[in-house]
């Protein structure tokens, strides 16, 4: 089956395609099967009518039509292969020559992956934030934990730092009430800063039922960044009663006899939470970097569908919550336009893409095998993450057999990520030498003296995917 390929651009080709008629036979074959089963003739049985009196009842075109539909996805797959081509969307195909029993020629338009070269990957070097745990945060864990095991007091003194408070609040601008600046009912921690500034000098030392005002500037809505007159009006006040940090609260509140064990644990889990902030940045980081070191266009009408898409959802999921663009960036207090903002959008998708696109290459470049127990270990992660049983999400796959396509893509551009993430140069702030081989799902280091061991958890949950049906989900793969 000749082909030839003309490049219409860096990221788009034109196939052309000639196929010789005895390579539809098994296409006619099929259809004419499919209409016989579904006709009755008189004088022949159901299934058992002819092609030339299917031909003269319906007409040689409309089974060469169905006989070509049902071919045409084989033959375009095979010049895909043929000339090692990377389509990224579906093509665009015309029959431009039919000549029964003869020739067909087809051409089929499609957006491919653009030709370029990979970079050293040791090249690669970045720059993340170093692990830490300061004592300012071991001091905020404890403090959560003392407000869950304290408890509260309604009393009728003056409010003081550190008790709560609830308190109604209304603001004006130039006389006029503003409606998204009201709120009854809220509960506040005077000393706590994380409302209005101003807020802990107006309730300090007012009794439940009385009020005041202050000028404030406010922090979102449509009047963001402006000031207003703020009228805030105390109907409780709660005295907090938490325990003391001793040794007694650590027996209480953990597993651990002394204050200090817990301390030790609550830094050890924020150096265990820093570390995987840390692998994150470094991933993105170093993916940046290569993508940064790789020169191509990313295929407009690839990127155009991608941001088309992302616009539809976005849009969508603000009309399900009730807003517009415009409040949700006066609410979320960002700064940028509606016109930035999709700008970002855009950019979003276009570094998506060509990320995509690199890994995908370097994945073909250093043949990155996606094998069963990948796809099962993908299984359990996708239910961890979904709260769910494995096997549900096994069972989906073999009903919906075209996700298998996507999560062993998915699956793949881990691995290749994970390999030039492994061969780049990685340091802290310190400059330090960062190495993630170590780190482990909980964000603790492996000993590199133990041995590997597959995880019990993963293995018992492996155990539910059974061997069967994935091998099963994996073949349709193929």
């Amino acid at each position: 089956m000749p082909s030839t390929v003309e490049q219409l651009s860096p990221s788009r080709v034109k196939i052309t395609v000639e196929v010789p008629f005895d390579e539809l036979k098994p296409s006619m074959d099929k259809t004419y099967r499919a209409i016989a089963q579904q006709v009755s003739i008189p004088g022949f049985r159901k299934g058992k009518v002819p092609p030339m009196v299917i031909d003269q009842r319906f007409g040689r075109g409309t089974v060469l039509q169905e006989a070509i539909n049902d071919a045409l996805p084989q033959f375009y797959g095979q010049a895909i292969n043929d000339n090692k081509l990377a389509p990224l969307a579906q093509p665009d195909i015309e029959v431009t020559r039919l000549e029964d029993n003869e020739l067909i020629e087809f051409t089929a338009e499609v957006d491919v992956r653009p030709e370029f070269e990979l970079p050293d990957l040791e090249s690669l070097a970045v720059s993340v934030d170093p692990v830490e745990a300061d004592e300012e945060r071991v001091a905020e864990q404890l403090e959560a934990l003392r407000a869950r095991f304290g408890s509260r007091e309604t009393v009728e003194r003056a409010a003081d730092e550190g008790d709560v408070v609830t308190i109604d609040l209304e603001a004006k601008i130039d006389g006029e009430v503003l409606e998204d600046a009201t709120a009854e009912g809220m509960e506040y921690e005077i000393g706590s800063g994380t409302m209005l500034q101003g807020l802990d000098d107006a309730v300090t030392g007012l009794k439940a039922g009385e009020s005041t005002t202050f000028v404030s500037t406010l922090v979102g809505g449509a009047h963001k960044d402006e000031e207003a007159e703020i009228e805030v009006r105390v109907t409780a006040v709660a005295e907090q009663n938490l325990p003391e940090l001793d040794d007694e609260f650590a027996q209480l509140a953990s597993e651990f006899d002394t204050l200090e064990e817990l301390k030790a644990d609550i830094r050890n889990r924020l150096i265990n939470v820093s570390r995987l902030e840390q692998a994150s940045q470094a991933r993105d980081k170093v993916l940046e970097e290569l993508i940064g070191k790789v020169d191509f266009e990313v295929p407009e009408n690839v990127l155009s569908a991608d941001v088309e898409a992302r616009k539809e959802q976005i849009n969508r999921q603000l009309a399900q919550a009730g807003m517009t663009l415009e409040r949700y960036l006066q609410e979320t207090e960002e700064s940028e336009s509606e016109e930035a903002f999709w700008a970002d959008v855009e950019q979003r998708a276009a570094d998506a893409l060509k990320a995509q696109i690199v890994l995908d290459k370097l994945g073909e470049d250093r043949d990155i095998q996606v094998d069963q127990n990948d796809l099962t270990q993908h299984i359990i992660r996708m239910a961890q993450q979904q709260g769910t049983n494995p096997q549900e999400i096994a069972d989906h796959m073999q009903e919906h057999p075209h996700h298998i396509a996507e999560y062993m893509t998915e699956i793949r551009r881990g691995k290749a990520l994970e390999l030039v993430v492994g061969a780049a140069t990685i340091t802290d702030g310190n400059g330090e030498v960062v190495d993630l081989d170590r780190l482990q799902p909980d964000g603790s280091l492996a000993d590199p003296a133990a041995e590997t061991d597959a995880d019990e958890s993963a293995e018992s949950d492996a155990e539910v995917v059974e061997a069967t049906e994935t091998e099963e989900v994996a073949a349709k793969s193929e």
